[in-house]
């Protein structure tokens, strides 16, 4: 073979592969745009969001919400999983997963009080290298939403709804011996006694929750908070006007004397039944007491509500209540689950929760929608009562936290200690824990 010299075979070799790209090039034209479609399939892969709620969250009301999005955005999906009919079932079994590092969640709905113990655990994703510019963000949120949302500076959770404590009265009543609605708790027990004299019957002057429960827990700091004290310090004088308050209350017939074993259901069924005058409770007592409810109402058109009294000229403070969304740290879409819980806070959204749900947002300026309003002319009076709402205790250790406020409280309403004595055991439990 005659060997050929190297210039011309490098010459030769180029001709050759020219040659053999040429006569590929459609199919390597169509392998190229395989590649192009295949990568760009990838960009657009479809995920699957599955969300953690209680029965009790009535998603009912939020799966439409969640359509609207995944219609917005055809690459996500949304899937709901349900458990547990009470916020502490629902906590027992997202430990269980979450202790596990399991990935199956991606989002989570939990109780208001419970952000801080996800976030000490590591279960909870901080949100803040999510959200751009997040301070300015959570201005148009309530603040009560947002510090119980937020530990140690960062971001845990975003709000789904709040909720707050009140004060119920019958407007019926009211009117008919021309009383006014009480500024301060002096001025309630002293409106109670005479509308209660006068009625005669059952009719209780003020329902309160003093069996051991959270119930009992955002009475007694609403109690305190009133008479200008702080949960660091309960066995103070403001402590003791307090929980003497809710003591005497009792002992006076302000209260009826099952007190110590009064549930915050329970409350909202004697208000219900047309036997109470004043009484504390949450914003989903509204509805109940206007029909919507499985128990007949003997109130409907007769209720009024407003924010909780206070001692002397303290400010009027009560409790911030509802859920919050929280991203898993486990999950493996974490940006679009941040996208997700966007989505159902902004505006539109909590309008919509608002109108069909009777939720109350959690967003400031709802509360003059005109929409919003007109589906819940309350909302108007409740505004200041939730724009004003504080926080329990924001710890890791908050179960335990509540567990010595109310065991204390409910042993000094039923009588069984003195209110000294409760309140030194509670600020001896509280001290390690508030530190």
């Amino acid at each position: 073979m005659k060997k050929i010299a190297p210039k011309k075979a490098v010459l030769l070799g180029s001709l050759l592969i020219t040659a053999g790209l040429l006569a590929a090039g459609p199919a390597l034209a169509q392998a190229t745009q395989s590649q192009a479609t295949q990568s760009q399939a990838g960009s657009s892969k479809v995920v699957t969001l599955t969300v953690f709620m209680g029965s009790q969250q009535r998603p009912e009301i939020f799966q439409p919400l969640f359509d609207k999005f995944t219609k917005q955005n055809p690459n996500i999906r949304v899937k709901i999983e349900q458990g547990g009919a009470t916020s502490e079932a629902q906590n027992q079994y997202l430990t269980t997963v979450l202790a596990a590092r399991d990935p199956s969640l991606d989002i989570f709905l939990i109780d208001v009080v419970r952000p801080a113990t996800f976030a000490a655990a590591g279960w909870a994703e901080p949100l803040d290298s999510y959200i751009p510019s997040k301070d300015q963000y959570v201005r148009a949120f309530l603040p009560g939403t947002i510090a119980s949302a937020t530990v140690n500076g960062k971001l845990y959770a975003l709000p789904a709804f709040t909720d707050a404590q009140f004060l119920y009265y019958r407007r019926d009543l009211l009117a008919k011996y021309n009383a006014s609605v009480p500024r301060t708790w002096d001025e309630l027990t002293q409106t109670a006694a005479r509308i209660t004299k006068a009625e005669g019957g059952n009719l209780q002057g003020l329902n309160f929750q003093g069996a051991p429960i959270e119930g009992a827990v955002c009475n007694f700091l609403e109690l305190l908070w009133s008479a200008g004290g702080n949960v660091n310090e309960v066995d103070s004088a403001q402590g003791q006007q307090g929980l003497g308050f809710l003591v005497n209350a009792v002992k006076t017939k302000l209260s009826p004397a099952s007190s110590a074993e009064m549930k915050t259901d329970d409350s909202r069924q004697q208000f219900q039944a047309g036997n109470v005058l004043f009484g504390m409770n949450w914003s989903y007592a509204w509805a109940h007491f206007q029909g919507k409810s499985p128990d007949p109402t003997k109130v409907k058109g007769n209720v009024g509500v407003a924010k909780l009294p206070v001692f002397a000229k303290n400010s009027s403070s009560t409790c911030v209540g509802g859920w919050q969304w929280g991203v898993s740290s486990f999950g493996r879409n974490k940006a679009a689950s941040v996208k997700l819980l966007q989505f159902m806070v902004s505006a539109d959204a909590q309008r919509e929760i608002a109108v069909k749900g009777a939720y109350l947002p959690v967003r400031r300026a709802l509360y003059n929608d005109a929409a919003v309003v007109e589906a819940n002319p309350h909302f108007k009076t409740l505004f200041t009562a939730v724009s004003s709402a504080r926080s329990r205790p924001v710890t890791p250790a908050y179960p335990r936290v509540s567990e010595i406020i109310r065991s204390n409280v409910s042993a000094a309403v039923s009588g069984n200690k003195t209110v000294d004595a409760a309140l030194k055991d509670m600020q001896q439990g509280l001290a390690p824990l508030l530190k």
